[in-house]
């Protein structure tokens, strides 16, 4: 999926070690406070989660030789997406970021390379990535490392969207990996609930889209345990 961490401020990185308490916030009427362990301890969840989640989909890709349900463009602009996160965690120094980011731009393309195999891509799919990865290329030079954050914060929803389209408009889901979506499911639970925590809309925004997005998938595919 997948999508690890929006772009921000280097003040506001999730840093492990920090122990800066969390603002409390009204919510409903009452203030909420969150324990700075656990909020700190969110991002590092949502790594472990990122590091192996391609890993359930290249498995049942390979068992069932098939690629029914799931979509090339998701896998290549999870790769491509990553990729750039790689670039951009480098230049902003966050270096604790580069694992989870380097693992599922690897496994992202190992499964693109795959569903290429099984399936070829459409032509339209294959100029839509062409054009994302000009859009990537282009947005550092002209907007620095910022607009490249932002423009990969918004990536998101474009990376999930083709995996969506093509889980609901197969009539036999079987190939999507349940253990693949749970993983994006939980990682991106955890950049909502520290998006929350600190206040930072991008990425509570950025884990509701995964949330929603991941859920989706997930009901896509208990359909089919559930047929006959």
């Amino acid at each position: 999926m997948l999508d690890l961490a929006p772009g921000r401020s280097d003040s506001q990185a999730p840093r492990p070690s920090s122990t800066v308490p969390c603002p409390p916030r009204a919510l409903g009427g009452r203030t909420a406070t969150h324990d700075p362990a656990v909020v700190d301890a969110a991002p590092v969840v949502a790594a472990i989660c990122a590091v192996p989640q391609l890993l359930p989909q290249i498995h049942k890709i390979r068992a069932s030789r098939g690629a029914r349900g799931v979509s090339w463009s998701w896998a290549a602009l999870t790769c491509i997406d990553n990729a750039a996160w790689m670039a951009y965690f480098d230049v902003s120094g966050d270096r604790t970021a580069l694992l989870p980011a380097c693992s599922v731009c690897v496994f992202a393309g190992v499964l693109a390379a795959m569903l290429a195999h099984y399936e070829r891509p459409a032509r339209r799919a294959v100029a839509l990535v062409t054009v994302w990865v000009g859009l990537v290329l282009a947005t550092y030079p002209l907007f620095g490392r910022v607009g490249l954050g932002t423009l990969l914060t918004a990536a998101f929803a474009v990376q999930v969207a083709p995996s969506i389209w093509s889980a609901y408009r197969t009539s036999d889901p079987s190939a999507i990996s349940s253990g693949t979506w749970l993983l994006i499911l939980a990682e991106l639970a955890c950049w909502a609930f520290y998006g929350a925590a600190r206040s930072d809309p991008r990425l509570l925004a950025l884990g509701i889209t995964g949330v929603a997005a991941s859920l989706s998938i997930l009901g896509r595919a208990a359909m089919t345990w559930r047929s006959p």
